[in-house]
C-alpha cells in the first residue's frame, strides 16, 4: 500500500476496467446514434412495407408528406429533444416512402431495389470519404453547402411554378434540365451526409447530453430519405429515356 492509499492491485483494475459507458457518463457516444439510428430505420422499413403491401392511395402519400413535414419542422427548431416525435416523424416518413415507392415500381418495374441499393453505396461512399480525410468540413464548406441548397430549391420552386402555368413537367420538361437537376439533387444530398456525421463527430466531442442521439439520428435519416428520393427521380428519368 502506497502513501495514497492505493495499491498495485487496485491501479490495474482500474486501467483495465472497461470504459465509462453512456449511461454511465451521460453523454453521448456513437455507439447511442448509431442504436437510435437503426431503431428509426426499423419503423421506416416496418411502416414502409406495410404501405407498400397495402397499395395505399393519395390520402396515405398526402398524410405521410404532410406528417413527415410538420414533425421535421417541430423536431429541427425545438430545443427539447422528443423521442416520441422523432419515432413519429419516422413512421409518417415510412407511410410516404413506402406508397411513392410502390408508384414508382409500378411504372419502373426493379426501380425501388436500385434506388436503395444507390442510397447505400452513395452513404458508403461519403462515410468513407468522411473518415478517410477526402472530404473535410470547414466553414467555407458549410457555406458553399447552404448557399448551394438554396439555389437548388430556389430553382424546384421554380419548377413547380412553371408546372401551374402550363409547362409540361415545369422545368423538368425543358430537355436535359430535368437530369441535370436530379444530378444536383443526388450529389447535394450526398455531400449533406459528410455534414451530418461531423455534426455527430462534434457533439461528441463537446460531450452533449445523451438524449440528444435522437436528435443526431433524426438528422442522419432526413438526409439518407432526401437521398433516397433524388434517387427515384434519377432513375425514373434514366429509365424514362430508354
Amino acid at each position: 500500500m502506497d502513501s495514497q492509499g492505493f495499491s498495485t492491485e487496485t491501479l490495474e483494475e482500474s486501467y483495465s476496467a472497461p470504459s465509462a459507458s453512456s449511461v454511465q457518463t451521460g453523454r453521448m457516444t456513437m455507439e447511442d446514434v448509431v442504436v437510435k439510428t437503426a431503431a428509426l430505420f426499423a419503423v421506416l422499413l416496418l411502416v414502409g412495407s406495410f404501405a407498400w403491401n397495402a397499395n395505399l392511395g393519395g390520402g396515405a402519400l398526402m398524410l405521410g408528406l404532410i406528417g413527415g413535414f410538420a414533425l421535421s419542422m417541430v423536431n429541427t427548431f425545438s430545443k427539447k429533444v422528443r423521442p416520441a416525435l422523432v419515432i413519429a416523424y419516422a413512421a409518417f416518413q415510412g407511410l410516404f416512402l413506402g406508397t411513392i415507392t410502390s408508384y414508382f415500381e409500378a411504372a419502373y418495374p426493379g426501380i425501388a431495389s436500385q434506388a436503395v441499393l444507390a442510397t447505400l453505396c452513395a452513404f458508403g461512399g461519403m462515410l468513407f470519404a468522411y473518415r478517410s480525410g477526402r472530404i473535410r468540413v470547414t466553414p467555407k464548406f458549410q457555406r458553399v453547402m447552404f448557399g448551394a441548397l438554396i439555389g437548388y430549391l430556389g430553382l424546384a420552386l421554380v419548377s413547380i411554378v412553371a408546372s401551374f402555368m402550363g409547362t409540361p413537367g415545369g422545368l423538368y420538361g425543358v430537355s436535359g434540365l430535368g437530369l441535370i437537376l436530379a444530378t444536383g439533387g443526388v450529389v447535394l444530398a450526398s455531400l449533406f451526409i459528410v455534414m451530418d456525421l461531423d455534426q455527430i463527430d462534434r457533439s461528441i466531442k463537446a460531450g452533449v447530453p445523451q438524449v440528444e442521439s435522437w436528435r443526431a439520428a433524426f438528422g442522419l435519416m432526413v438526409t439518407l430519405v432526401w437521398l433516397y428520393l433524388e434517387m427515384l427521380r434519377l432513375i425514373s428519368i434514366l429509365r424514362g429515356d430508354d
